[in-house]
């Protein structure tokens, strides 16, 4: 996956849910690394292709650090597990408490391939060690 807006060139794993049901990320130990929600379309198939990623880690910055930082009519491009790549324009980025996840529209189906970032948002709690918020970046496939 390559973001030009924000430095982002990164490989994707394929992630699922944890057994509570809830979306599992990378390993902590390679922050660099973004997560495919496989069970889910892959990037360019119809629906929405969800891929997830660290905000940070202990040795600092991870991949989607600066996601936060993504306008409508950036690019993200996907290199896709048979070489070809897809090309997504974002259409908005929001900022949502984990509470509050916008779940329909980020897993929702429909007829068009479109692509959800997601990242940790807000203040850092060290009492709870994790964030309040979801970044979430909404895009739609190029042509």
């Amino acid at each position: 996956m390559v973001i030009p807006r924000i430095g982002v060139d990164a490989e994707i794993v394929a992630v699922a849910t944890d057994d509570d049901g809830a979306l599992e990320v990378p390993p902590l130990e390679h922050p660099e690394v973004a997560g495919w929600y496989r069970p889910g379309p892959a990037p360019g198939q119809a629906g929405n292709a969800v891929l997830v990623g660290h905000v940070d880690s202990t040795r600092g910055p991870a991949v989607f650090f600066d996601l936060g930082r993504l306008r409508p009519g950036d690019t993200v491009r996907v290199v896709r597990a048979d070489g070809r790549t897809v090309a997504f324009t974002v259409d908005g980025v929001g900022a949502y408490p984990k509470a509050r996840f916008p779940t329909e529209r980020v897993y929702g189906g429909g007829a068009a391939a479109r692509l959800r970032l997601i990242t940790c948002g807000g203040r850092f709690d060290p009492r709870t060690g994790s964030y309040p918020d979801n970044i979430v970046v909404f895009a739609t496939a190029a042509g």
